[in-house]
């Protein structure tokens, strides 16, 4: 399903401002057709392992961590990081690579990104492969941080611990205030406790290695301080204007690969997505859950871009 692992031909440090240096890396083919991998979060970053989605004699793939990032520094800073300058970035790194249009891939927040990166930018875009979709709504926050816990009890009990009942009521501000805290034991074990909560939800069938794996500090922190940045202020998006603002990309074609047992960004609305968007084509995964890894949901990936191989040749 993977292509053989690479090594980036390119890569660089993109300086975004005063205070933000962007990772960035190619590989693959140098004069092929263009993709760019949007990773998800917010907060997250790219694994080595995401090279080996895109066939190397085809396409000339560009990977980068977002601000804030993974090897983007500084790591888990939220200063001057909202969506607004994320989309900004793309711009900066796509003519920095002086690439006119590119095929743009994202998955769960790269999802979300991509829709919006597109709908800014539909003149670079040349085609969709989004997974995982999440919108950015109100209603999708909410679920995340209290409705996929009725399906894992376990490790919600084990997230809401730590915050004093006495100010669950603002659950999500409590969490951010400990995610912020200047001492390192505080918002560690906040980030730890964060990470392994979406990780224990990610997949259909339980990965103990995938948990221990996003819950290290390298990880976890990042992921945790940017996310609980990004959901405090809904995402710094208007509610709903992905989906109200889908006439924009409708000339776009896309292919939509979602878990039919996705917990952390329910199917609702990929679904919801496919119906307003003629060329959005919704591949539904049966027997899977969130993670782009499991096998199901990385056969139909790695299957869409493949197809796109024909459109964009």
């Amino acid at each position: 399903m993977l292509f053989p692992p690479l090594e980036p031909y390119a890569c660089g440090m993109l300086p975004l401002d005063d205070l933000h240096l962007m990772y960035w890396e190619q590989c693959g083919k140098p004069d092929g057709v263009p993709v760019l991998y949007l990773h998800g979060g917010p907060g997250d970053g790219c694994s080595p392992a995401c090279r080996q989605l895109f066939d190397p004699s085809f396409y000339r793939a560009v990977l980068f961590d977002q601000r804030g990032c993974g090897r983007s520094i500084p790591r888990g800073e939220i200063r001057s990081n909202t969506t607004a300058h994320l989309l900004d970035d793309i711009e900066q790194l796509r003519e920095h690579l002086g690439i006119e249009r590119w095929l743009v891939c994202g998955g769960s927040w790269g999802s979300t990104l991509a829709l919006a990166y597109a709908e800014a930018h539909p003149q670079r875009v040349s085609g969709l492969v989004l997974r995982g979709v999440f919108l950015g709504r109100d209603e999708e926050i909410d679920w995340f941080l209290s409705g996929m816990g009725r399906f894992f009890p376990e490790a919600a009990q084990r997230f809401v611990a730590p915050v004093p009942e006495a100010v669950r009521g603002d659950f999500l501000q409590a969490y951010y205030q400990h995610l912020t805290d200047p001492e390192p034991m505080v918002h560690l074990a906040a980030a730890r406790q964060w990470a392994q909560y979406e990780s224990s939800c990610a997949t259909l069938l339980p990965n103990p290695d995938a948990v221990v794996r996003a819950s290290n500090e390298f990880n976890a922190l990042p992921l945790a301080r940017l996310e609980a940045h990004y959901f405090s202020h809904r995402l710094f998006l208007p509610h709903n204007q992905l989906l109200k603002n889908v006439e924009r990309i409708r000339h776009i074609p896309g292919i939509i690969v979602q878990g039919r047992y996705d917990v952390i960004c329910p199917p609702s609305s990929a679904y919801e997505l496919a119906q307003a968007w003629p060329r959005g084509e919704l591949t539904m995964v049966e027997g899977a859950g969130h993670s782009l890894w499991e096998p199901g949901i990385l056969q139909a990936v790695t299957s869409a871009l493949v197809r796109f191989q024909t459109r964009l040749a």
